[in-house]
């Protein structure tokens, strides 16, 4: 039983499972590098779900559908920055607000435009396929380590590209250097010149960006349906990975991954073990539970971080 369970499509389906938790912490991370919190990431992944799922059956092409739920995102995340930044507002409130607002506005405009609550998908994007090579009978682990790569969504190639160039962004550029030091040092960063404000305002857009486009990603290709609270989550757990990933891109990333694993394991106990599926259900989510007070002490936030910033006159 132990072989059938933790093999390479296992591995594939952890993968797979991971990216919206991934893409949506590594949208927290740019938020909170800027020193504004954003856990209205819950209400971007929804509506990205809904306006990816949307677009595509009305336009025909998935790809738009995507587009879609990417420019979605930024505009929560301009909405997340006007109240926050601007205004200086409560971040946790704004991002209540946010998530309040996704879950109502999502199921009405269900209603509004399909006449029900969950809509299947019309058309997905094409599975990208990795050819195996002939590689014979005792190469057995190097052909399942191509499986686990092989035969993906393209935004899962995306994916690991968008956490390469974040990595790079934000630790080998001057851009990278500004942001950080938005978040950590704000008076010093303003002393420097740095636009405190033009910085918030795009790591919060890019935030809301990465969440529309986690969103679209679970709707179109892990769910192939959108309904009513289907993000289930997914943003909170996210931010845990962002905190245990220590607010870095591959922190982040091998947090997810960490809860990819959790949630498709979940997926494949169910029918194998004799206990009722509402506790294998509870599996990912108790194991974000252990993983944030498993980080406790040893995840220290940007100084900054969620607090306006108020420059000094005179």
């Amino acid at each position: 039983m132990f072989g059938d369970i933790f093999n390479a499509q296992f591995v594939a389906s952890s993968i797979r499972v991971a990216i919206p938790l991934a893409l949506a912490g590594l949208g927290g991370v740019y938020s909170e590098r800027s020193g504004v919190v954003n856990i209205g990431l819950e209400g971007m992944i929804l509506t990205g779900a809904f306006t990816a799922i949307a677009v595509t059956n009305f336009s025909g092409n998935p790809w738009v559908g995507v587009l879609a739920a990417i420019l979605v995102g930024i505009l929560l995340g301009l909405i997340h920055a006007v109240t926050c930044i601007t205004f200086k507002a409560n971040q946790i409130v704004s991002g209540v607000a946010i998530n309040l607002f996704a879950s109502g506005i999502t199921i009405f405009l269900c209603w509004l435009l399909f006449g029900e609550t969950q809509i299947m998908v019309k058309s997905s994007l094409p599975i990208w396929g990795i050819p195996l090579p002939n590689i014979g009978e005792g190469s057995v682990f190097v052909r399942n380590i191509i499986v686990m790569f092989a035969h993906h969504s393209p935004l899962v190639y995306l994916t690991i590209i968008i956490f390469i160039l974040s990595h790079i962004i934000l630790y080998k550029t001057p851009f990278g250097l500004r942001l950080r030091s938005v978040g950590e040092y704000p008076q010093a960063a303003d002393t420097m010149g740095v636009n405190i404000v033009k910085m918030r305002y795009i790591a919060v857009m890019t935030s809301g960006a990465l969440a529309g486009l986690a969103g679209s990603f679970l709707s179109l290709e892990q769910a192939h349906f959108f309904v009513k609270e289907m993000s289930g989550g997914r943003g909170f757990i996210a931010l845990a990975a962002m905190i245990f990933g220590k607010w870095t891109p591959l922190g982040t990333a091998g947090a997810a991954l960490l809860f990819g694993v959790g949630e498709a394991l979940a997926m494949r106990l169910q029918g194998v073990l004799a206990i009722p599926v509402q506790f294998i259900h509870m599996v990912p989510y108790l194991l974000a539970i252990f993983v944030l007070v498993s980080a406790i002490g040893r995840a220290t936030p940007p100084a900054a971080d969620g607090i306006p910033y108020e420059k000094e006159i005179g």
